[in-house]
């Protein structure tokens, strides 16, 4: 993965290519050899020049040498990186955090918005492995619904992938959490892996603890530095840019007054999670 002091130092890097995923999110692909041997699960700290560094974690893993973001376009340093094309240069800085714990056997994952970018090289990764997927993907509604076509390809004849969205618009109607319990009742699972809305994986893993079903899931917090240092990712004990941004049950159970109800905000302020 290249030296520490290499992931923490920004390369400026042109962007290769840019999707359009929606109408408010992009992926941006670039070249950064760091990025080719991250794990599924890892952040990068994404430098857009005059405005700020952002975590956004890694969407694509070494397609033919390119490493990719999955950007939200939520506030000023992502409409910024919103106008940016190809041949515009951004900074980057990583892989950072600790990423997934890969298992064989039996794995249920539960997306949801542009949580699914970083379930989706996890996947990848886990078939390969030998493991049996299945993938719910989760949206408010069809237009939020992100990764469709490149889950389908993936999962043909290699594993299941069930779409959901909370108006019906598209898939099964309801909420992925949901289903994601009804699919516990149905089905045996070794791991569950979770990334999305924090309100929806406090569900999964409320679901998943009932039935002893052990959950891997990737907190987001508003993270700084990047190196555990400034604390403005906090969360009970732990510092999601290190020690995180993947958590598994024991963690998850010992953040349980915080994890779904509070987060920090820009000031450091504690606020509510927003549903």
């Amino acid at each position: 993965m290249g030296g520490l002091m290499e992931r923490l130092r920004i390369r400026v890097v042109p962007i290769e290519e840019v999707k359009v995923e929606s109408g408010d999110v992009k992926t941006f692909f670039f070249r950064d050899e760091a990025c080719l041997s991250a794990r599924p699960g890892q952040y990068v700290m994404v430098w857009v020049p005059g405005v700020d560094e952002v975590p956004m974690s890694l969407s694509t893993i070494n397609r033919g040498g390119l490493s990719a973001v999955t950007v939200r376009r939520v506030g000023e340093a992502t409409e910024e990186l919103h106008r940016k094309g190809k041949g515009d240069l951004i900074g980057v800085r990583g892989p950072l955090g600790n990423g997934f714990d890969l298992v064989r056997g039996r794995c249920l994952l539960v997306g949801g918005g542009t949580g699914v970018a970083a379930l989706t090289p996890l996947a990848e990764e886990l078939l390969k492995g030998g493991a049996e997927v299945s993938f719910i993907l989760g949206g408010r509604d069809r237009e939020r619904l992100i990764f469709l076509e490149r889950l389908r390809e993936l999962l043909q004849g290699r594993g299941e992938l069930i779409v959901t969205t909370d108006d019906g618009s598209y898939g099964l109607k309801g909420f992925a959490s949901t289903w994601a319990a009804r699919k516990m009742d149905e089905e045996h699972f070794d791991m569950i892996y979770t990334c999305g809305p924090e309100l929806m994986m406090v569900e999964v893993f409320r679901e998943a603890e009932k039935r002893g079903i052990p959950v891997q899931a990737s907190l987001e917090r508003i993270i700084k530095c990047g190196v555990g240092l400034c604390g403005s990712c906090a969360i009970g004990g732990f510092r999601v840019c290190v020690d995180g941004p993947v958590f598994n049950s024991e963690q998850l159970k010992s953040i349980a007054e915080e994890f779904g109800r509070t987060r920090l905000d820009a000031s450091g302020r504690r606020i509510r999670v927003e549903k």
